[in-house]
């Protein structure tokens, strides 16, 4: 039997991930930012942008992947990534409305990459193995992508984070004798110039892939035409009206949903929680990494969750370890404050594997992609919906905060105001897992899941 490995699709599909998602700006994401002269506030209204776009693009590029050809959508995305990291690593600094303006520009491309990416990989690797006969092995390409990713991205965060302090890479160029003097300017675009290496090994990864249908019961005409567009709007409607009539999928996205957008929420602040419990700026990198760790192991165990438990059983562990790890950064404890991090960092990669896991069996090849789509499009619909509410939580916050601590610094102000804010994620959670158990109980009266439901 092939190993789905010795398969050139599931070697790029692996590839494509790992070149496309272990970016060496993340540990540093907010700090880089604000280091080319934007504030908070640009910064805010960029994400919003960027989620803006990936909504906006999100499912129509998965009704174009399932029609036009999901290798054509990747390779879409790669280009999309080459240009956006190439705008930021050559922008110029002499204006700060030339910045603001090319990083949203940046957020844009991102959000469209992201939106033309999402489903179309997945898909292409699913069917690539249903034609190979070996759709049972996708379980174990998830793993193995995971873990690869992981390892790559502990690297990618180790060295985007040392390449960016200027002190230390001081030291090394001292130690090696070289006569130059290295300041934040110098290292600023450093961690940009290596994602952008990346950017083009996405690239490459994507002109390899092969085009491949498992099926097409539609018979669609898979070159660009007017015909074909409008073809993939009708297969839009047709997997909306599938996911909203199909119990399972819709329960198993709604609450994919309610997870990620909260513990997403929180950790897009990681940096300003690991201030606050007292850890040095120059260990974020090695945080982020060992917090990659995790993606090592967590597949195996996920998919021997999924295959021996019940999405119910499933359901309860993310639960639990979600909301221990809610209550637990409420506490903000120096440095042990980091397992509750750990533990929501764990339910994000068990989340990850669990709704690919069950969406991919139960879903049919002709609308994989749309569908895909569709839940990445509820989880940055929910992302800026929580965003827009925690952003209002903060200025009541402030309001609230300001009066008894009038001559606190700006910083220390603004931690005040972040760490009062902390204590609303476990409830918010709460009350959206109250809900969330009310609607899964209605749809799935009567519904069984026994492991393998549909192609």
């Amino acid at each position: 039997m092939t190993s789905p490995f010795a398969i050139n699709n599931i070697r790029q599909f692996i590839a494509f991930r790992v070149f496309f998602n272990a970016r060496f700006y993340y540990p540093i994401f907010t700090i880089l930012f604000l280091d080319f002269g934007l504030t908070l506030r640009q910064f805010a209204l960029l994400n919003a942008a960027w989620a803006a776009a990936i909504v906006l693009f999100e499912v129509p590029s998965g009704a174009l992947a399932d029609t036009l050809g999901r290798r054509n959508l990747l390779v879409c995305a790669g280009v999309l990534m080459v240009v956006e990291m190439a705008l930021l690593c050559f922008v110029p600094r002499d204006s700060l409305n030339i910045v603001f303006i090319v990083f949203l520009i940046n957020r844009v491309l991102s959000g469209a990459a992201e939106a033309a990416a999402s489903g179309a990989d997945e898909a292409l690797a699913y069917d690539t193995l249903k034609i190979e006969g070996r759709a049972d092995a996708w379980g174990g390409v998830l793993e193995k992508q995971m873990r690869v990713l992981s390892i790559v991205r502990i690297g990618a965060m180790i060295l985007g984070a040392v390449v960016y302090d200027p002190d230390l890479m001081q030291r090394i160029a001292d130690a090696l004798d070289l006569n130059i003097i290295i300041t934040q300017d110098t290292t600023l675009r450093f961690p940009l110039f290596l994602t952008l290496v990346f950017a083009i090994m996405t690239l490459i990864s994507t002109l390899r892939m092969r085009e491949v249908v498992a099926d097409d019961k539609n018979n669609f005409d898979r070159k660009p035409s007017l015909k074909s567009i409008i073809q993939a709007f009708k297969l839009t409607f047709q997997a909306g009206r599938w996911i909203l009539t199909t119990s399972f999928a819709l329960v198993v996205i709604t609450a994919g949903l309610v997870f990620d957008s909260i513990i997403r929420m929180l950790g897009t602040m990681n940096s300003q929680y690991y201030r606050v419990i007292d850890l040095p700026e120059a260990s974020f990198g090695l945080i982020s990494a060992a917090m990659g760790v995790l993606g090592i192991f967590i597949p195996k165990v996920a998919l021997g969750l999924a295959e021996q438990r019940s999405p119910k059983f499933n359901l309860t562990v993310m639960v639990a370890l979600t909301l221990c790890g809610l209550v637990g950064v409420t506490f903000v404890l120096p440095v042990v404050g980091l397992i509750p991090m750990i533990m929501l960092s764990s339910v994000m990669f068990l989340l990850n594997f669990f709704v690919s896991y069950y969406l991919n069996q139960i879903t049919e090849s002709h609308q994989r992609a749309t569908v895909l789509s569709f839940k990445g499009l509820s989880y940055n619909l929910a992302y800026g919906l929580i965003g827009v509410l925690y952003s209002l939580l903060l200025g009541f916050l402030r309001y609230q905060v300001k009066a008894p601590v009038p001559h606190t610094t700006a910083q220390d102000f603004e931690q005040v105001v972040y760490i009062a804010s902390l204590a609303w994620f476990p409830w918010v959670f709460v009350f959206s897992l109250a809900a969330l158990l009310v609607f899964a109980r209605c749809k799935l009266r009567g519904v069984k899941y026994g492991g393998r439901i549909g192609s």
